[in-house]
C-alpha cells in the first residue's frame, strides 16, 4: 500500500508523461531538508543533466539555493539546445523553494 506523498508523485508524473503530446524533455524536482536538486529528462526516461545544489555554500537560504540551481541548471539547458520542457514537480506543493527553482528558470529563459 501506497502512502499519500506516493501516490501524488505517481499521479503527477503519470499524468504529465501521457499529457507531453509535443515530445518535451521534463524537470524533476527533487529536495531534502538542506539542498534541492533538479534533472533534464528525455521521453525515454534518460536523464540528460542534472544540478543540484550540494556544492553551494551553506550560509544562504533555501530559497536562495533553489534560485542559483534553477539559473545553473537553464544555462545548461541553453547550451544543449533545450528551450521546450515541462516542469515534473513531483510529490511537492508548488511553493517555496520548488516555486522559486521553476521561476528561475523561467527568467533564464526556459519556456515551460
Amino acid at each position: 500500500m501506497l502512502n499519500t506523498k506516493e501516490r501524488r508523485k505517481y499521479r503527477v508524473r503519470n499524468s504529465i508523461i501521457q499529457n507531453n503530446k509535443s515530445s518535451r524533455h521534463r524537470i524533476v524536482v527533487s529536495r531534502s531538508n538542506k539542498n534541492i536538486y533538479a534533472q533534464i529528462v528525455d521521453i525515454n526516461g534518460k536523464t540528460i543533466l542534472q544540478e543540484s545544489s550540494i556544492k553551494i555554500d551553506d550560509k544562504i537560504s533555501g530559497v536562495k539555493k533553489a534560485q542559483l540551481v534553477g539559473k545553473n541548471l537553464a544555462k545548461k539547458c541553453h547550451e544543449l539546445n533545450v528551450n521546450l520542457v515541462v516542469f515534473d514537480k513531483g510529490p511537492y506543493i508548488y511553493n517555496g523553494r520548488v516555486k522559486a527553482l521553476a521561476d528561475a528558470c523561467r527568467e533564464s529563459g526556459l519556456q515551460f
